[in-house]
């Protein structure tokens, strides 16, 4: 089972009102039907995630890491649909239609795009609305390029693991080779070195999510060529992110993730596993009203990860020697 929106809308609902039975009416569903729900969310994590007691459900050690990061979740996904459905009411002309993986470029991305339709005045004019669909398949999201469904995509591609890419698509490269760092426990041992070495995790559970192109048939080659065979664990990057926290797993990571008090975010020393960034459409003139802002936000992106801001600073001092 992989966690969705849904759960987590469940999680937070439960937590807020301290009751299944109000959960469950504020969620609309049947308090057996949230029962169910909630054992296999916590089926699927490994653990529990409240107590129930008689004056109603607290949540657990594990219950409170999640919550942490599910809160914000469930109000950014909020706020989406509300802003999607305003978007939806106004009329006007054509929208520039965004598909992307998962990236933390997207903000900034989005954010100078709205600025720069907007108007002198500050005022979007009809038909500038930016529309984003996110898509753990960048195939998925290069067919529906190719299809007229998006009009550009941001798509990485693991190393070793090409793209079906239609014909007819123009692509352009913003990264060659981005590395791919790892995220580990802040108290793992690994984690005090600038760099990790694979062998140091030789022990550890890695914990990968299937459905995005490449990334385990990625990962697992770079474990092997250095001579590992550890358990891959399979879900989604959310419970991967929650899982690294309590110390249950470690994950391949983009090196523009930020660390927290409980995650460090290290790069793996001789950078064995790459991704290619690219931008998709159907014309070079759809690329070039898109790749400045993309670039831009990058860049930023790349500057508020402190890790991969001093890999960066390395690496350019290493090729200017």
């Amino acid at each position: 089972m992989e966690l969705e929106v849904r759960h987590l809308r469940a999680v937070c609902a439960i937590a807020d009102t301290g009751s299944l039975h109000k959960a469950a009416r504020q969620l609309g569903v049947s308090q057996p039907t949230l029962t169910t729900q909630l054992r296999r969310i916590e089926g699927a994590l490994g653990g529990r995630l409240f107590a129930r007691e008689r004056t109603g459900c607290r949540p657990t050690p594990l219950g409170l890491v999640l919550l942490s990061r599910a809160r914000p979740l469930v109000t950014e996904m909020r706020e989406l649909v509300t802003e999607a459905r305003a978007a939806a009411a106004r009329t006007g002309g054509p929208r520039l239609r965004i598909g992307s993986t998962a990236s933390r470029a997207l903000p900034g991305w989005l954010r100078r795009l709205r600025i720069r339709l907007a108007d002198a005045g500050g005022a979007p004019r009809p038909g500038t609305d930016v529309s984003l669909q996110m898509d753990v398949s960048a195939n998925a999201l290069l067919r529906q390029v190719a299809d007229g469904h998006l009009d550009v995509a941001f798509v990485h591609q693991v190393e070793g693991c090409p793209l079906r890419t239609p014909e007819g698509l123009r692509l352009r490269v913003l990264m060659d080779r981005e590395p791919q760092f790892v995220s580990l426990p802040v108290d793992h041992p690994a984690a005090r070195r600038p760099a990790v070495r694979l062998a140091e995790l030789a022990g550890e559970q890695w914990m990968v999510d299937p459905t995005v192109d490449g990334e385990r048939d990625g990962l697992l080659r770079v474990l092997r060529a250095a001579g590992l065979n550890p358990c891959v664990l399979h879900g989604d990057y959310l419970t991967a992110a929650t899982l690294v926290a309590t110390g249950e797993v470690v994950t391949v990571c983009q090196p523009t993730s930020r660390a927290r008090p409980d995650m460090a975010i290290r790069p793996l020393e001789g950078d064995p596993l790459g991704v290619r960034l690219l931008l998709a459409a159907r014309t070079e003139a759809e690329l070039d009203g898109v790749y400045g802002d993309l670039e831009a936000a990058y860049r930023e992106a790349a500057q508020q990860a402190t890790a991969y801001r001093d890999w960066l600073l390395r690496t350019r001092s290493d090729r200017a020697a």
